[in-house]
């Protein structure tokens, strides 16, 4: 493709930074680097007509990790990397809210619960066992104990009578935050192109060179903040981990209210807008959710539907209006990725499934990398 000579100007030359990637990452970033280099020009490259990856497909989850996922976190990690990763979590979402609002994100502190099936007795008593050490490790962050354990007073069939309450636990709306933020993004005069996919890039002492599927440009520095897809432009070691999803049609007189997590995190489900949102299920099969191929599996998708019917709302009748996948970006370890390439390239990737909570403040590491 020719570009034409206004075309070249205006989107192409003279480019401060580009980032690759506009989803949270990517436009916090931005942000950041406008607030730094007022002046800059600043593009933004989606290869998807909307975030692709998890930004706009993921469950709206304001949350920082239950007590058994964060109890299987302290098996391979310290505790002071589970305290920084807890800690960047909290300051990550107090920056998301404070950049663009609770009312523009739909923000609702409902609180979060932990719910465990009879079967999972033995996870609960480990979760019972070791919660209050977890209080310990991070009431500093939030100047009070986040865990208690509680009544199980949702009527849950097949589930234990206690549940683990954590009162900092919130919900957003994905959409209307992602939409939030791309206004603020663009208010602030960046630019940001979609369906353009990079293919390539090389840099040398003055510039980065990008190559596109038709054409080439180059930008003073490069920020990739692909996340799950980083592996297809940088050796890092991210896992892409595919995580499916259902939400049923409104519900007459739903009264569940909050953000809810079973087995280390692997199921979640939450209200919004009068219905049930369900997701996870990968750990069923580790293998085949290892990719970076958007779809869905009739057997994720069955056990997703046996947890709502037999588990969460039984004895009603439920249908399911849409189902989709989002793709996460996972690791042996749960720190994200934020480093230098080399002098004119830096990422911010492997968010480890909690891109809402941390994104806003892995963008903002990103952009301070420079």
């Amino acid at each position: 493709m020719h570009l034409s000579y206004w075309e070249q100007k205006s989107w192409f030359s003279n480019i401060d930074f580009c980032i690759i990637g506009s989803g949270i990452v990517g436009l916090n970033c931005a942000l950041q680097l406008r607030k730094k280099h007022p002046k800059s020009k600043i593009l933004v490259l989606e290869k998807g007509i909307l975030p692709q990856g998890a930004s706009t497909k993921n469950a709206g989850f304001a949350c920082f990790g239950s007590v058994s996922e964060l109890a299987a976190d302290l098996k391979e990690h310290s505790s002071e990397e589970v305290f920084d990763l807890v800690q960047k979590r909290h300051k990550g979402l107090l920056l998301l809210r404070q950049n663009l609002g609770d009312s523009a994100i739909d923000y609702k502190s409902y609180g979060g619960y932990e719910v465990f099936l009879e079967n999972d007795k033995a996870l609960f008593e480990q979760c019972q066992s070791s919660y209050t050490d977890i209080n310990q490790l991070l009431s500093p962050i939030f100047k009070s104990d986040p865990f208690h354990l509680q009544s199980n007073k949702f009527n849950f069939k097949n589930s234990l009578p206690q549940v683990i309450f954590n009162a900092f636990e919130g919900q957003i709306d994905t959409g209307k935050m992602m939409l939030a933020l791309l206004q603020k993004v663009q208010r602030e005069g960046v630019l940001v192109l979609n369906s353009v996919q990079v293919l390539d890039f090389s840099s040398d002492a003055k510039s980065v060179k990008i190559k596109l599927s038709d054409f080439e440009f180059t930008a003073q520095n490069l920020m990739i903040a692909t996340n799950a897809f980083a592996g297809q432009l940088l050796n890092v070691e991210v896992t892409p981990a595919r995580n499916q999803v259902l939400i049923t049609k409104p519900i007459k007189d739903l009264a569940l209210k909050g953000t809810f997590h079973l087995n280390e995190g692997y199921y979640y489900f939450r209200n919004i807008h009068n219905r049930l949102l369900l997701g996870g299920g990968r750990h069923l099969n580790p293998k085949g959710e290892t990719t970076s191929d958007f779809g869905l599996t009739s057997d994720i998708q069955t056990a997703l539907e046996n947890l709502l019917h037999r588990v969460i709302l039984p004895n009603q009748n439920l249908e399911i209006e849409q189902r989709w996948s989002g793709i996460l970006g996972v690791g042996s370890q749960k720190k994200p990725i934020v480093k230098p390439v080399d002098n004119r390239v830096f990422c911010a990737v492997r968010l480890g499934g909690m891109g809402v909570a941390i994104g806003s403040q892995i963008g903002k590491d990103l952009a301070d990398l420079v």
